[in-house]
């Protein structure tokens, strides 16, 4: 019987396939992040200990978190979408490798996402997608048009808290990043790595009474089309909705 596509994957990641890697042949390293055009114009944060989180304990954080998909019409405030942004992908320093130090961890601190967001309701801010430049704390239009909550809710397999939600995140993998160190082994990490990002907003939205719903049904192509990637070198791995509690009943 052959193998599966995914036992394939299993396999071929192994570290016995493994050749030199790109860092080891002397290859420059990738960019830390992606470039953006110079007449573009970045929407400054924030400083992310700005947003008035009350105290939670982690454990209590842990112990009410659960996935919600129903949100209030309530917006978020700007400061608010700066801490979300800042503890899932905020850049704490850049070392001399170079390499970046944030909030969660990553395999070899490649940090290889690009995050985006779909922005609803957010005091401040205009309805569109934006890409997060998380050197700068500030975020860049990357599509203000009228019907992008529509077709990336269509993507979404036609999933309704996205377009109801305040914001929905979706992390874009650029693979160069990753596989310039691990190669193959890389795609493994990718998916561990949003793993972490992901929780890190789980937990964080409790602290402003928000809730979180974690993507992974989608249809890439069309996902990946909508976010104007090439579904090669840079792709989504993961999405999540979030807005302020509904009202409990």
């Amino acid at each position: 019987m052959s193998a599966s596509i995914g036992q394939e994957f299993i396999e071929k990641t192994k570290p016995k396939y493994a050749g030199p890697s790109r860092q080891s042949q002397g290859l420059p390293q990738p960019p830390l992040e992606l470039g953006y055009p110079s007449d573009g114009i970045l929407i400054r944060l924030p400083a992310h200990d700005q947003a008035p989180t009350p105290e939670m304990d982690l454990r209590r954080a842990m112990e009410v978190r659960k996935t919600i998909r129903q949100y209030s019409p309530q917006p978020l405030s700007l400061e608010e979408l700066s801490y979300l942004l800042w503890v899932t992908q905020g850049v704490r320093r850049i070392t001399t490798r170079p390499s970046t130090a944030r909030n969660v961890p990553s395999a070899g601190a490649r940090h290889a996402f690009e995050t985006y967001v779909l922005i609803n309701r957010v005091d401040g801010l205009e309805p569109g997608l934006y890409r997060y430049i998380a050197t700068q704390h500030a975020l860049l239009l990357a599509d203000g048009s009228l019907d992008i909550n529509v077709r990336l809710t269509e993507a979404c397999a036609h999933q309704e808290h996205v377009g109801n939600s305040a914001v929905t995140f979706f992390w874009v993998a650029v693979l160069e990043r990753m596989y310039w160190r691990y190669g193959e082994r890389g795609y493994r990490y990718l998916f561990l790595d949003a793993g972490h990002v992901c929780q890190n907003l789980y937990l964080a939205a409790e602290a402003i009474d928000s809730g979180v719903c974690a993507i992974g049904a989608y249809d890439d192509d069309a996902l990946n089309a909508a976010l104007g990637v090439d579904g090669e070198n840079q792709f989504t791995v993961y999405a999540a909705t979030l807005g302020k509690r509904a009202p409990r009943e």
